[in-house]
Parts: C-alpha cells; structure tokens; sequence
C-alpha cells in the first residue's frame, strides 16, 4: 500500500479522532529534525536506518522517524502537566536489509504526560490503543523494561559493572556477554592477562602511535585491572536475572512468578508492586489481562529511551510484518530532554496501513 491511499488515510483519521475524543490537543513536528541529540535518543535500529542530511547552516538533519522526541521537546518547553497529544503524519526509516518494507508510512500517536498515578495512565494508553484496534485479530505483547533496571540495580557488583549491564540492556548479545564475563563463564585470554599482570606494560612497546596518550592507555589498564579483580557476580543472583529474562506468560500468571521472584531478588518488589497496579487499571478499564502477554526481554530491541512500561499489537500468524502498534514510558526521556526536570510519560503510535491490511476497510 502506499503511504497515503484514500483508505489510510481515512483510518488515519479515525484513529486521530479517537485520541482527540480521548482529551488529546493536536500537534505537529517538522518532518527535518536535528540530528545531533536525536541519534543519540534512538536505539541502535533507527540510527542504521534513519535518512540524514547536511548543509552549512542547520547542520546535520534528518526525516524524522517518529513524533515521540519532538513532542516531549515541545512539551519540556512548554512545562505544562498534566498534558495529553495527538498527531498524524508520514515518518521516515531506511530499509536496505529489507527493501519490501516501506521507507515511508504514517504513525497516528498518543503522549500523555501525567505523574499523578503512572501505572493508571500506562493502563489508560493500552486500553485506548486496544479499543482502537478492536475486531482486528492482534496478539498484545508487553513486558517492563523498569523491572529489568531494578533487577540490575540490584547486583552484588561495582557500579562500574552495573553502569556496563545498562548500558547494552538494549543490546541483548552483548549484555549476554558481559553477563557471562562478569559471572565468571569466560575468561579473558592469556594474552591480556599477561599484559594486565605487568606493572610496566610500556617496557620495549617502541614508539607511542595512535589518539590515545599514554595517560589514557594507563587510566583503561588500571580500570581493566580493577575489573579483573572485582568477585564474580553470584551464581544465585544470575540464575535469578535468567529466570526473568526467559519469563513469558499471561500478564496475570506473570506476575505470580514475579512475585516469587521478588523473594529472592527484592531490588524488584516495587517494580512488580507497579506492575500489579497496572494489571489492576487494565482490569477497571475493561481489558480483559488474561490476552494480554508479558515477556521479560519484550521491549530490548526496541527504541532505547523507554524505561517502564512497554507494548507491542501484532498479527497473529503474520511474522513478517511489523507490529501494527507500540509503544511505552519514557520518563528518563523527559528528563534528559528537560535538563534536569522529569515529567512521568507514556505513549504510542499505530501504524494505519497495517490496522487495514489485517482488519480489512471499516
């Protein structure tokens, strides 16, 4: 289908007058963003694929490949709370490894920035997304990203190794590695244990080459030393972190799980606490929870700056296609974009053309 048929369109415009009724103020956003700070904000899938651009006075650009940053940029300008947004336009992404998938498609989305009860508006944002997308035969999949920072927050380990695991959290190979390596499964090779068992590593190396002073190598060999001396990671609290990543049940048969995880690991007692309040909103604003999926990893390959609560509508049976929604909360967002001040928040898109192909015209 094309980016904008007659018949998108008009879903389109459904799904923006069902956020409208909803409380949401229309806005909009400039299809050239600055790209500086937004490469920075996306996960490494947008950043392959986004289309970028240069010139003398406004630097580097690109398409935008979402409305989520432009509308918490707006919004920390703005400072009002709480705030609901609605907005419809054409985003942007490269496909080079797949060139069937379109490189140009409309997102219809909904922000809602309120800090007075977030796992009722998590809750309010799912319950419209899937009453906007009802008759349409979709798997609703989530998980809670804030979960998976409580449980590494959590760790018997240095901050420096905690800081690491964060870091690639969304980088679900090499947190593995760093995993096993912290836990003590792989060992570094004799070569690098020699070198770090040196007191004076520099002795016959010959001339200093390179953009690194010889400062700088000394400061990453003292760190390297310290992280070989830092005790591995308990066996116990790693099986633990396993058992959460490989969670993946209905939402209510998981939080019983989480619950009995929450005992041997209670870094994550709140975290869960504000995963059974959700299930609870869920519940009041009619959704039926035992539909609704939960992964522990759900969410880890996705954009990088969600950090609570996240979503996903997928067709069943049509693996592939992209999902016809997502979303999630991204309070760490607002406070990197506020400079300091956090407003809690929580959104998605939808995907028209897809809600068509799979439901069929209304």
């Amino acid at each position: 289908m094309s980016a904008q048929t007659p018949a998108i369109l008009a879903e389109a415009a459904r799904l923006r007058a069902l956020f409208d009724a909803a409380g949401a103020h229309p806005v909009e956003a400039a299809i050239l963003q600055p790209a500086d700070l937004l490469l920075d904000l996306y996960g490494e899938d947008i950043r392959a694929r986004a289309f970028t651009t240069s010139d003398p006075l406004h630097g580097e650009q690109m398409l935008r490949p979402d409305f989520t940053v432009p509308v918490v940029q707006m919004h920390m300008a703005s400072g009002a709370d709480p705030a609901r947004y609605a907005y419809c336009g054409a985003v942007f992404r490269r496909q080079e490894d797949d060139p069937d998938r379109a490189r140009e498609y409309i997102q219809v989305g909904f922000e809602l920035f309120d800090g007075s009860n977030p796992p009722h508006a998590d809750a309010e944002v799912f319950a419209l997304f899937a009453g906007a997308l009802g008759g349409i035969p979709l798997r609703m999949a989530t998980g809670d990203i804030g979960i998976l920072i409580a449980a590494i927050r959590g760790l018997d380990t240095t901050d420096r190794r905690k800081a690491a695991l964060m870091r690639h959290l969304w980088r679900p190979g090499r947190f593995r590695a760093l995993l096993d390596r912290f836990s003590g499964k792989t060992q570094a090779n004799a070569r690098r244990q020699k070198l770090l068992a040196q007191k004076n590593p520099f002795r016959g190396a010959g001339p200093e080459i390179g953009l690194r002073s010889r400062a700088e190598v000394e400061a990453r060999l003292a760190t390297l030393r310290e992280d070989a001396a830092t005790p591995p990671l308990p066996a116990a609290q790693v099986r633990l972190l396993d058992d959460l990543l490989a969670l993946s049940d209905s939402a209510p048969a998981a939080l019983s799980r989480l619950e009995d995880l929450a005992v041997d690991m209670p870094a994550i007692y709140g975290a869960v606490e504000t995963f059974a309040a959700r299930l609870d909103a869920l519940s009041d604003l009619g959704v039926d929870t035992s539909r609704v999926e939960f992964e522990g990893s759900y969410g880890r390959t996705t954009l990088e700056y969600y950090d609570g609560f996240v979503f996903g509508f997928y067709a069943e049976g049509r693996h592939d296609l992209p999902p016809v929604a997502t979303g999630g909360r991204y309070d760490a967002l607002t406070r990197v974009l506020g400079r300091g001040r956090s407003i809690p928040a929580v959104g998605g898109v939808i995907r028209p053309d897809l809600a068509l192909l799979i439901g069929g015209a209304r």
